[in-house]
Parts: C-alpha cells; sequence; structure tokens
C-alpha cells in the first residue's frame, strides 16, 4: 500500500479502464456523493501503467482475465431415497512444508427434499483435478466422477460392493501350540492374557475380486485427501468428529453371513523401518453389549483374542508394496464361540446376530533402535515397535504411553484410538494408525458381509474463496488492503468474513450487504480499531478475529457474477476498487482457494514467484497461488 501525501483523491472510480490497457484512466471514475474533499490528486493511466511496470519489472498479457476460477451447472439425478446430494473438487495445494497434496472440497450442496432430481451451480479452481457428485442418505455414500453436466444415480450402479468369495472347506481349529503371551501380559498390564490362532493360513486365505481402475482412483483420491499421509497431519480431530472411535467403533454382527476382511493398502516405511506391518497380525474378538458390566474397559481386556491373519498374507516386505491399492485377497472372521477356548473348540465361519466386533493389531517388528527410545538400563539395542494396538483407545491407555517402544511419540494418549470407519462408495474402510503418528493410514481393511451395514460419510470442508484488493490507484501491490474470505455453504446461502486490512485509509466493503458487513461500514471500526491501523497483515501483531456475515443468494449465485462480487470504496480517496477484468492491472484478484495473502508491503510477485509468470501468460503457473514463499505470506 502506498500512500499519496499530497491530496485526497475524491474521484471513485474502477480498477482501470475496461477495454484500456493502460490503466487508471480519470475521464471515467464517477464522483461519489460521500466524498467529503473537492481535492483531487492527478492520477492517470499513464502514472498507473508506470507503477505497474516498475513494481512487477514484466508486461502483462492485455487479454488477461485474471480469473483463476470456472462454474458451471449439473443436473443431478437420484433416487427418493437420497436425502442430500454434493458437487466436490479435487484439488491440489501445498502443505506447510511445500510438499504437493491433494484435498476434496465441497462446492455446492443441497438437501433433496423428495426429489428426485435437481440443477446445482457451481464454481470450482481452473486447475482442478476433477469434479464429483457426492449422493447421501443414512445408508449410502456413493461418489459419481463428472463428465459431462449430467451425474445420474442409478439401481445398477448402487449394487453391492464385491461378490462374495467362495469360503475355505475343512475344520476350522485352533492350534492351541502356537498360543502366544501377549506383549501386555509380559509386561505386566494383563498378566496371563493369551493370544489364540490357527495352524494354516495358507489355506484359509480367499482369492478377492480386485478393485476397478476407477474405484482404485476414487480410493486414492478420497481416503488420502481426508487422512493425509505423514507425521505432520494430525487426523484424530477426525476421526473423533466423525463419532467412529472408541466405544462406537464395534459394528453389529448380522447372523446371517460370514464377516470378510481384505487388506488392500499399508504404509510402513517397508525395509528402512523393519516393514512394520507386514511384521504385525490382525486379531479380532467379539461379545454382547449385556455382558459388559459395570466396567466395561476390564470385561474387553479380559476377551480371548484371535488372530484373523498376519499381514504377510496380504503384502510383501519389499519397498515396492509400500503405498499400493490393491485388493487381492481376504479371510472370513470365525466364531469360537464364548469363553476360553480348548482342544475340542471349533469355529464357525457365520457369528450368531448382535455380536459385537472388534479389532486390534499386534505389532511384532524386529527392527531395532538406540537412542531416547532405549532402555536407559541397558546399552543394547531394543525393538522399536512391539505390541497390542486397539482400535478402540480405551484399550490403549499403557501402550500409547510405553517409553520402551516408541508409540508414545505419536502423542494419542490416554484412550487414544488406533482405528477409524470410512465409508466410500458403500465399502466400509478401517483405517489404522499403527505406528507412533496420528496420520490413520498406515493400514487400511476392507470389512465386508455380515455386519449391519453403516455409513461414516466424510467431513470434506467447503471450498474457500479469497478477495484481495490494493486500494490506491498507485500502488504497491501487496494486496492485502482489504482480504475476504467467502465459502458457499448450500445452494442458497454464502458466508462472506473480511480477515484482513492493510489500508490506511478509511474504507468499506460494498455489495456483501449483510450482517455488519453494511455499504458504507468502515473496516477498521468493525474490528473496533481505528484508521492508519493494520489489521493481520504483520508478523508479531495481535490476530483478530474475522467479521462475518451470512447471505442468502439465489440458487443460480456465482463467485464470478460481476454483480454479485464484492468490491471496496475508500471512504479517504474516493476510490472504488472492483474485480479486474480483461486488460487491467491487478487490483483486485479473487483465488479459489483459502489464500496466504502477502505481508504488508511485500509485492503478491515476491511472495508468489509464479505469480509474473502467469500474469504474462494465463495457462501457465496456473497454480501459482499454491506456492507460498516462506516468510511472505501472513500464515499466523
Amino acid at each position: 500500500m502506498k500512500k499519496m501525501n499530497k491530496f485526497l483523491l475524491f474521484a471513485a472510480g474502477i480498477l482501470v479502464l475496461t477495454g484500456c490497457k493502460r490503466g487508471f484512466d480519470m475521464s471515467e471514475i464517477p464522483q461519489d456523493p460521500e466524498t467529503t474533499s473537492t481535492e483531487v490528486e492527478e492520477v492517470t493511466s499513464e502514472d498507473i501503467a508506470a507503477n505497474v511496470a516498475k513494481v512487477f519489472g514484466v508486461t502483462f498479457d492485455p487479454e488477461h482475465t485474471w480469473c483463476t476460477t470456472t462454474s458451471g451447472e449439473l443436473r443431478i439425478n437420484f433416487n427418493t431415497s437420497i436425502k442430500k446430494v454434493q458437487i466436490l473438487a479435487c484439488v491440489s495445494e501445498q502443505d506447510e512444508e511445500g510438499n504437493t497434496v491433494t484435498s476434496m472440497k465441497v462446492l455446492n450442496e443441497a438437501e433433496t427434499d423428495n426429489k428426485i432430481t435437481m440443477k446445482l451451480h457451481y464454481d470450482a479452481p481452473s486447475d482442478n483435478l476433477g469434479l464429483y457428485v457426492a449422493f447421501i442418505s443414512d445408508n449410502t455414500y456413493q461418489l459419481r466422477k463428472v463428465s459431462g453436466d449430467n451425474v445420474t444415480l442409478t439401481a445398477a450402479n448402487t449394487r453391492a460392493a464385491s461378490k462374495s468369495p467362495v469360503l475355505p472347506s475343512g475344520e476350522l481349529k485352533l492350534d492351541l501350540s502356537k498360543t502366544v503371551e501377549s506383549y501386555a501380559s509380559q509386561r505386566g498390564w494383563l498378566p496371563g492374557e493369551k493370544l489364540y490362532e490357527l495352524a494354516d493360513y495358507d489355506a484359509l486365505k480367499m482369492a478377492a475380486e480386485g478393485y476397478s481402475d476407477d474405484y482404485t482412483s476414487l480410493f486414492n483420491t478420497m481416503v488420502f485427501s481426508y487422512f493425509k499421509n505423514g507425521r505432520k497431519y494430525n487426523n484424530l480431530p477426525l476421526v473423533k468428529k466423525s463419532g467412529y472411535y472408541n466405544e462406537k467403533i464395534y459394528p453389529f454382527t448380522t447372523g446371517s453371513e460370514p464377516i470378510i476382511v481384505s487388506a488392500v493398502y499399508k504404509c510402513d516405511g517397508a525395509p528402512s523401518y523393519g516393514n512394520e506391518v507386514y511384521n504385525s497380525d490382525l486379531y479380532y474378538y467379539y461379545f454382547k453389549d449385556s455382558d459388559l458390566g459395570s466396567d466395561p474397559v476390564a470385561y474387553l481386556e479380559s476377551l480371548p483374542k484371535y488372530k484373523a491373519f498376519p499381514f504377510s498374507q496380504f503384502f510383501s516386505n519389499k519397498a515396492s508394496d509400500d503405498n499400493v491399492i490393491a485388493k487381492k485377497n481376504s479371510f472370513a472372521l470365525i466364531y469360537w464361540g464364548d469363553g476360553v477356548p480348548n482342544e475340542n473348540t471349533r469355529g464357525s465361519f457365520t457369528f450368531p446376530k448382535g455380536y459385537k466386533i472388534g479389532f486390534m493389531v499386534r505389532a511384532n517388528t524386529t527392527f531395532t533402535e538406540t537412542g531416547a527410545n532405549a532402555d536407559p538400563n541397558k546399552n543394547d539395542r531394543i525393538p522399536r515397535k512391539q505390541g497390542e494396538l486397539y482400535g478402540d483407545g480405551r484399550l490403549n491407555n499403557q501402550i500409547n504411553n510405553y517409553v520402551r517402544c516408541n508409540f508414545i511419540s505419536s502423542g494419542l494418549g490416554t484412550d487414544g484410538p488406533r482405528a477409524t470407519w470410512l465409508t466410500v462408495n458403500d465399502r466400509l474402510l478401517m483405517c489404522w494408525e499403527s505406528g507412533t503418528d496420528k496420520d490413520f493410514n498406515d493400514i487400511i481393511l476392507e470389512v465386508e458381509g455380515g455386519i449391519e451395514k453403516f455409513v461414516v460419510v466424510p467431513d470434506v470442508e467447503y471450498n474457500s474463496y479469497t478477495y484481495c484488493f490494493e486500494d490506491t490507484p498507485v500502488g504497491d501491490y501487496d494486496l492485502n488492503d482489504i482480504v475476504i474470505k467467502a465459502v458457499r455453504k448450500n445452494s442458497t446461502t454464502v458466508e462472506y468474513s473480511i480477515v484482513a486490512c492493510g489500508a490506511w485509509d478509511e474504507i468499506c466493503v460494498r455489495n456483501i450487504n449483510s450482517g455488519k458487513i453494511t455499504d458504507d461500514a468502515e473496516v477498521h471500526a468493525l474490528f473496533g480499531m481505528e484508521p492508519k491501523q493494520f489489521i493481520n497483515t504483520e508478523i508479531g501483531s495481535e490476530k483478530l478475529d474475522p467479521i462475518t456475515a451470512t447471505k442468502t443468494v439465489a440458487s443460480s449465485f456465482s463467485f464470478l457474477d460481476p454483480d454479485t462480487q464484492p468490491y471496496i470504496y475508500d471512504k479517504t480517496r474516493g476510490n472504488t476498487v472492483y474485480l479486474s477484468k480483461i486488460g487491467q492491472d491487478p487490483h483486485g484478484i479473487m483465488i479459489p482457494n483459502d489464500f496466504k495473502y502477502p505481508l504488508e508491503k511485500v509485492c503478491i510477485k515476491n511472495a508468489y514467484k509464479e505469480f509474473n509468470g502467469w500474469g504474462q501468460n494465463a495457462v501457465t503457473y496456473t497454480d501459482w497461488y499454491t506456492k507460498p514463499v516462506e516468510g511472505k505470506v501472513y500464515d499466523k
């Protein structure tokens, strides 16, 4: 932002005369009746053009639209069971460490109100990686990729997820000679606890119907845009928000068909970290709610735990097996009756109706390390990860806080769950945190068959749009003089938030005109501040809460419609600044994401190194706004 010292500019005007390639044309600036000064500092379009050339050092494309957003309308068709539909976009973003990640964002949504068809408008980042429609009800969550302007959910494409595998024949018997003492027992947490398994898992492995290319792509897009991978991501809040953790993680048995489990994904660092998943096993247990008694945790700890399968039946110990989505094999869980098994115990592939099923991963890597995680009383190397990890966090109190193995570094603490559920096209996926962080995507299982159907809908964020304005005709182009964030909550509701004000002058935001954000409301005053103070544009200053207003809009609303776009009015100078159009300099731009705007007095070309390239050629560097320069943007 650049202050003009000689005079106050009273004429309000557009950024640059539409069609004028040079900038601010005084002959087209209308007078605003609210202007109190009659003194005018002469600022010509030549002045503006010269300043743009000086600040940016390049010549921008004279046909540039400064638009990073596309729009459209979809006709969506469905059946009467669907209660809500959403339009989603898969977008590419950069995380805090500069890594490229993908995220799903809601562009628009609507309740169906017993209709079977509707039209929904959307705005989306122009460089999105794909649009999807989500069909949601109490018993379904189906996603369809958009191709064209019609998306239909039919009975044919909502059939069962996969065919039931052929069950193995023969007697189902435990090998009690292979019963092992749990790590919890060895450490004195649950003295005498035994874990049970069969003699031959090769004989019980069943070939599974593999995933289609379309489903594999959808799985990859949906799961890992939601549960992003890596230690830097804390996905525990998403797990808790779903409600499907700890005492709510247990599905009910139907009593009518086998429960089929398939391991379909792992990410464990492979040989570098001792093939942690490959060397682990999946266990399960079961119970009736009526047997829990007054101390549910103690009861669950006392139950027999049975090995469902070793993960080595699904994965190799090669690095190439990491991050691969594939459904190749399956196992059916076996009901061994109630109580402690003995030599005469025989199993069945069908559970009685009304039991609950719980799962546990037994980590058993022999990978060792020294240092902070080593036994302080010894100098030898110790196993890095050994212990029983339960989906139900109430059973993880000791292991989550055990210092000899480094599970404590996950920070899950007391009662921290190790698994949750997610639904993708009606397939129930169990997502595990088996390691030392909170990303919940180390192991993913598909569970199908004899459990009561339930739906866990991903809680996808609304897409944000960011309006950035430069207030003075001859400016520094930090584009933070007014910053507005907007989200479309549904087909007729938009939420606007003024989040920053780097303007020195008295300034208003117009064309929102809702709640506190009226056309004549001075922005500094809305924040309880005086003019000549910067708000949320400087590192080290107090961060103030945004000023938010909700506005009802037409169902055909678009963020690209000039008639509905916010603009700013500088009461001190008399400038009216709109979003930039073809041939104008970038005094106002709208970015279709939660944009990190430049710090005070940092030109946008320095905060985003690809901005100039995009300004010179609009078909290049189209994702420039996802690549901020550290220390140049406001990210407090």
